[in-house]
């Protein structure tokens, strides 16, 4: 792939892949590897120039992390339009996104511009497989060798929070503080350390991710909550990705911004549709 040198984390680094160009008309190729798992606004968004500003933290009192309910989005399969504007130091792009998702699982994502698809990526716990149509390219991935190239942990539950806004580590003992605007419950998983903003609305409303061992951050903010079956959903996320490069070691950072058209949590199975040309599945 052509242009993930700026990108830390998974998804990002999916979307600087796709990146807009005059895509002209192709001859058809031989399609193997249909991958479907039957288990049984309009224009372009304006893109958030300057990262949210994390809230200023005054903690009022220290509470059990039990006495915080955190209302969390639960789904068997997601289907989802939405505009993405992706902003880094040397790209400013946007795209059409098709997400869908089976939870705790599978991620499927399809990238088109000027309504032609230009990438397809498929996610699971443990392999990130993608497919650049544009430029002819396959490639799959494992978590750690994002971690490898970009010094900070990416894996399956934290794609999943960008998408839906649940916490992506659970099961992690949380230290608990209540400010006058939010609960703010800290975690460490490994290198990372996490803090999990709690709105008054009990949804989560931001995550900051900081690599301890680089201080390389990323910050996940939800927004434009509007009700989704019995669920509030964010309609809206901006990913701020702030981290030192590997090969000049100066400070970047780069925006995704993430605005929901359509989103359906349902019952009935999806199919995850990855279709890769024999000569490029030949070698990977």
């Amino acid at each position: 792939m052509k242009h993930y040198s700026l990108i830390l984390l998974a998804f990002t680094f999916f979307i600087a892949s796709c990146k807009r160009q005059h895509i002209s008309k192709t001859s058809d190729t031989q399609i193997i590897d249909s991958l479907k798992l039957a288990e049984s606004k309009p224009a372009n968004d304006s893109l958030v120039t300057q990262p949210v500003i994390t809230p200023e933290v005054v903690a009022t009192e220290t509470t059990d992390e039990e006495k915080v309910k955190v209302d969390e989005i639960d789904f068997k399969y997601l289907k989802a339009k939405a505009k993405v504007s992706y902003k880094s130091a040397k790209d400013n792009q946007s795209f059409t996104v098709d997400i869908r998702m089976r939870k705790d699982s599978l991620i499927w994502m399809n990238v088109s511009a000027f309504g032609i698809t230009v990438a397809t990526a498929l996610f699971n716990d443990s392999l990130v497989k993608l497919y650049d149509k544009y430029h002819g390219e396959y490639k799959e991935y494992s978590y750690s060798s994002f971690a490898e190239k970009f010094n900070f942990n990416v894996n399956y539950d934290i794609l999943q929070a960008l998408v839906v806004g649940n916490r992506p580590f659970k099961k992690n003992k949380s230290r608990v503080t209540r400010s006058n605007e939010y609960y703010l419950l800290k975690q460490q998983e490994n290198k990372v350390l996490i803090d999990n903003y709690i709105g008054e609305n009990k949804k989560l409303k931001k995550i900051l991710l900081t690599q301890e061992d680089t201080s390389n951050k990323l910050t996940l903010d939800f927004d434009d909550f509007t009700t989704l079956n019995q669920f509030l959903f964010p309609q809206s996320s901006l990913i701020t990705l702030d981290y030192q490069s590997k090969e000049d070691q100066k400070m970047y950072q780069t925006l995704v911004n993430i605005k929901h058209t359509k989103v359906e949590l349902l019952d009935t199975p999806l199919e995850f549709p990855f279709r890769v040309p024999e000569k490029l599945l030949n070698k990977n």
